[in-house]
């Protein structure tokens, strides 16, 4: 009786799982790093928002000398109105122009930005200076050529044409006290010769705190508030059961993680300014959000619902929500688009609670609420989605 052996299939070597085990995590990784390096990679310095106060000719004359596309100037009325911009956050600065020239910086809304101004104002006075230079020898070799008169003894170039003879001295000195007589109650002409040029003055409108001089803090804070999110999230998918008690430790989650956070950021650190129960309320608001969103991704698809969330608010909302720089700078349209996911919306209404009182942050606030209703609404189709197949099962 022969016995028929059924072919066993063969296994897959141990070693191959080391390998794509190698290979996975080596895509993870590169996906990270390209993840955040590519907003700043890919970055440009153009299109800053700022105002401009003078006439046109006058800012002809200030921006031939600038890259094209640098600023995007708004022209306003007056310095006064410069500062209104800056304040409700229109506009990252402006460009006063005149006898007085300044420029205004904010560099609690952007310290990138703020510098960039700062090197604008470095190439006006650069340029006034050698207006006033080129003035001034202008205004020389007038003066040298009118002192060598016809029948005078003198030579140009000896002290702006003054003879050596005692007659032609006598009529240099009367010309030369006239014209003193002519300018003596009048104001001198930035080109003309002693004229003091004007310097450009750089005010900061609204300055970093002190606990915070160079913004660093404020930027950096974005990521813990991130992954605070997404950990919340993540922990209640795994640790909580039904819907109810889903949303009930999201709302905890909220309360005690805003005030906990804003406490560490403002009280420890001074990153954040302001009233400390407003920054609370944003900080909750923001984690609260993120967190929903993982958790209702989890109740309707499953664990790859984490994943998704995950994805969305560490890899896709943080690098493009423009914390570190202006969000013209990212390119189009990634800066805008990562302005109305949470990790951008949780900075700017941070940023504009601690220095902008005057800014409008209605929107941020209403989207970050739609993002936490957003996650409710998955939570909840989720739950009836699990019900509806369970009761299907048992049938």
């Amino acid at each position: 009786m022969s016995h028929v052996r059924t072919p066993q299939p063969k296994s897959r070597p141990e070693w191959l799982k080391s390998v794509r085990g190698a290979l996975i995590a080596t895509v993870a990784v590169c996906v990270v790093l390209l993840a955040f390096a590519w907003p700043t990679a890919t970055s440009r310095v153009e299109n800053l928002p700022v105002t401009v106060v003078g006439l046109q000719e006058q800012v002809d004359a200030v921006t031939q000398k600038m890259p094209e596309y640098l600023l995007e100037l708004h022209p306003m009325a007056s310095r006064e109105d410069v500062v209104n911009g800056i304040k409700s956050r229109e506009v990252y600065g402006g460009i006063v122009l005149g006898e007085q020239p300044e420029i205004l910086t904010a560099s609690a809304a952007s310290p990138v930005a703020s510098q960039m101004l700062t090197g604008v104002r470095t190439n006006m006075q650069r340029g006034i200076d050698q207006q006033v230079i080129a003035g001034m020898q202008q205004a020389l070799q007038k003066m040298a050529s009118g002192g060598a008169a016809p029948g005078g003894a003198g030579a140009p170039g000896q002290n702006g044409g003054a003879a050596s003879d005692g007659a032609a001295s006598g009529g240099a000195a009367s010309g030369g006290a006239a014209q003193a007589q002519r300018g003596a109650g009048a104001q001198q002409a930035p080109g003309a010769p002693g004229a003091t040029p004007p310097t450009v003055k750089v005010t900061d409108v609204v300055p970093l705190s002190d606990d915070d001089p160079r913004g660093s803090g404020l930027a950096i804070a974005g990521l813990p508030l991130t992954m605070g999110g997404m950990i919340g999230g993540v922990l209640i998918s795994l640790l909580v059961t039904g819907v109810r008690k889903h949303l009930l430790a999201i709302a905890l989650y909220g309360v005690l993680g805003g005030l906990a956070l804003a406490g560490i950021l403002q009280g420890v650190f001074g990153i954040l300014q302001a009233n400390y129960f407003a920054n609370a309320a944003a900080t909750g608001l923001g984690i609260a959000a993120t967190a929903s969103v993982i958790v209702g991704l989890n109740s309707l698809i499953g664990r790859p619902g984490i994943a998704v969330g995950a994805v969305l608010t560490m890899f896709i909302g943080n690098p493009i929500s423009a914390l570190t720089q202006p969000k013209e700078f990212i390119l189009p349209p990634f800066g805008e688009i990562g302005q109305w996911l949470v990790p951008g919306l949780s900075g700017t209404v941070l940023r504009d609670l601690s220095y902008f009182p005057e800014a409008n942050i209605a929107g941020q606030i209403w989207a970050l609420i739609g993002w936490l209703a957003l996650g409710v609404i998955l939570t909840v189709l989720g739950h009836h989605k699990n019900e509806s197949a369970l009761r299907s099962a048992e049938g």
